[in-house]
């Protein structure tokens, strides 16, 4: 592997930008790290453990001279963001983010990007229910997919840079319109999550069940639905505001599917039932084929991450 950016500029010191940390140094892809967050706390704690080679107090001075800078905040910030790194970046650099909504982040970041910068906006498909500094790992990104969302005038070099880097980072590479982007995430992250949250906020709700039986016996099903829904709240509040079209019409289509199946249970229609879990047991199958899970996945419970 050889380096792929000289100083790489790291906005945001959560799970994600903490495993580029980890991924870009196990790869030698960068020839300094530079990182900053708004919390000084989470400033104070990245600068402890060594997360990146310096830690800066703004995000102003964090992208002094970087020929990449990562913008791995909420998406409702990214503009602001934006606003303020604006000055301060150099002509050739690269921006780009790690953001789950595209459309309304080039939006909000494409208007404070200088002429001369490139923005290759970006979405690494991969997580854990963990943030903070201390949640980050290398191997987050081995045989993920990271979808990429250039525009029509990107520049070629630019965007290979980018691909080169996520993919000596262990994630497969894809490009992907913005639009397209944001209704594929709907279906396969968003929604899913808004669902899990719904689920457990029932179960908090149904007070014929008490709390302790909740915990104490939850099966698989309602486990991993906290899992879930143990994401970052402040992440996912902006997600849903900003990706609002793809995920409404989804939710849409979602209740459809719920009432015909309450109807199937109400009139005893079993071959509904099986028919219906016979066609969503052959995308789980598909997900194994895929490399994207295993047939007895552990939803993060080994170790301690």
């Amino acid at each position: 592997m050889a380096r792929v950016y000289e100083r790489v500029a790291l906005i945001g010191l959560g799970l994600i930008a903490g495993s580029m940390a980890h991924a870009m140094r196990r790869g030698g892809l960068a020839g300094e790290i530079v990182g900053t967050a708004r919390s000084e706390e989470t400033r104070r704690v990245a600068e402890d453990i060594g997360l990146c080679d310096r830690i800066v107090a703004t995000a102003a001075e964090a992208v002094e001279g970087a020929d990449l800078v990562v913008l791995a905040v909420p998406v409702g910030a990214m503009g602001e963001v934006a606003e303020e790194i604006a000055p301060h970046l150099s002509p050739g650099a690269t921006v780009t983010d790690v953001g789950s909504v595209k459309k309304s982040v080039i939006e909000a970041v494409s208007p404070h990007i200088p002429e001369g910068v490139h923005f290759i906006p970006g979405h690494p498909l991969a997580g854990t229910e963990h943030s903070g500094p201390r949640s980050g790992f290398a191997e987050l990104f081995d045989n993920r997919w990271c979808l990429l969302v250039p525009d029509e005038g990107t520049e070629a070099g630019a965007l290979e840079r980018l691909t080169e880097l996520w993919e000596e980072m262990g994630a497969h590479v894809d490009v992907m319109d913005a639009e397209h982007h944001d209704l594929v995430l709907a279906v396969t992250s968003h929604a899913p999550h808004l669902i899990a949250y719904t689920m457990v906020g029932v179960a908090d709700d149904l007070r014929r069940v008490t709390d302790s039986e909740v915990i104490k016996y939850s099966a698989a099903g309602f486990r991993d639905f906290t899992r879930i829904a143990a994401s970052d709240p402040t992440m996912w509040r902006d997600v849903f505001l900003t990706n609002k079209e793809a995920t409404l019409e989804i939710l849409g289509r979602f209740t459809e599917e719920l009432f015909a199946l309450q109807r199937a249970i109400r009139t005893g229609d079993g071959q509904h039932l099986h028919d219906y879990f016979t066609r969503t047991r052959a995308i789980r199958r598909g997900i194994i084929e895929a490399g994207q899970d295993t047939a007895a996945p552990d939803f993060g419970r080994s170790g301690t991450r």
